[in-house]
């Protein structure tokens, strides 16, 4: 994000959805497959180990017409590597949710209700789940139409969403402008459909968002007025504060009743609720 009156954030990239679920072609690949690719790594490093010391031919093109012999075997080591680094990254995202989750019960307030924030859902809610997203974030777009549905369906949670614009760079501010002029939408009581409508936007110019605000009937001398004014500015970073100082890594995070989710998956989210229910 940068701007004018931009806080120093961190350097976040968004993420990108979550390894391969449960059910993919990754994660059903059979113990026999995996142990056929890591026999199949084991044998042409052995082989490749022992090339100076063997005689009576060219090793490396009996290994080359082996290979060429039995594709399957490529196919099978790289389905393997691509298993280990899925696994590796889903655990990674385990405990940085866990890191979160420590630095969300050390620092309580933070999290606390904000009246500037766009909320939906009962004031008293048990549930309450808080989305940091960007709306030109890759990974918010694809689940953005899923949370919502997600939020129809429990009528009884209450959803914070915290306009977090970290995707811009050097002259780029169009997340910047895009959580502003959110925002300033939602001051006059239309910040659903402009989210939404963002959302949906593949190429979110100034123009584009301006052109949207104003399909949806937002004032636009006000909406410009908020966007611009210092209020705006330090509510934007308030949550930029709020982001570095719980250590999020990027976008969309989900966090329910103070637990940070380790995917960005509406299922996954679903399940948390369904946990902080009982």
């Amino acid at each position: 994000m940068t701007d004018d009156a931009r806080p120093d954030a961190p350097e976040t990239q968004a993420q990108t959805p979550t390894p391969a679920p449960k059910g993919s072609v990754l994660s059903s690949l059979s113990g026999k497959t995996l142990a056929g690719a890591a026999l199949a790594v084991s044998v042409l490093a052995l082989g490749v180990s022992a090339a100076p010391y063997l005689t009576g031919g060219d090793f490396g093109g009996r290994v080359r017409s082996y290979l060429i012999q039995n594709p399957q075997v490529l196919d099978e080591v790289l389905a393997a590597r691509d298993t280990m680094i899925a696994a590796d990254q889903e655990k990674e995202a385990v405990l940085h949710a866990q890191a979160v989750t420590a630095a969300i019960a050390a620092n309580p307030t933070l999290l606390a209700p904000d009246a500037r924030d766009p909320s939906f859902g009962p004031a008293d809610a048990k549930v309450t789940v808080v989305e940091f997203f960007d709306f030109r974030c890759p990974g918010c777009k694809a689940v953005a139409h899923d949370y919502r549905a997600l939020m129809a369906a429990h009528p009884e949670v209450r959803f914070v969403f915290k306009d977090w614009p970290i995707l811009d760079r050097g002259s780029d501010t169009n997340s910047q402008y895009a959580a502003r002029a959110a925002l300033a939408a939602h001051q006059q009581g239309k910040y659903l459909e402009i989210y939404d409508a963002l959302m949906t936007e593949r190429a979110l110019d100034r123009a584009a968002i301006d052109g949207i605000l104003t399909q949806h009937g937002v004032d636009m001398t006000s909406a410009q007025a908020a966007i611009a004014s210092p209020e705006m500015t330090r509510h934007v970073t308030d949550i930029h504060t709020t982001a570095a100082t719980l250590g999020l890594k990027g976008t969309p995070t989900f966090i329910v009743n103070g637990k940070a989710s380790p995917s960005i998956d509406p299922g996954e989210v679903a399940k948390l609720i369904e946990a902080a229910k009982r």
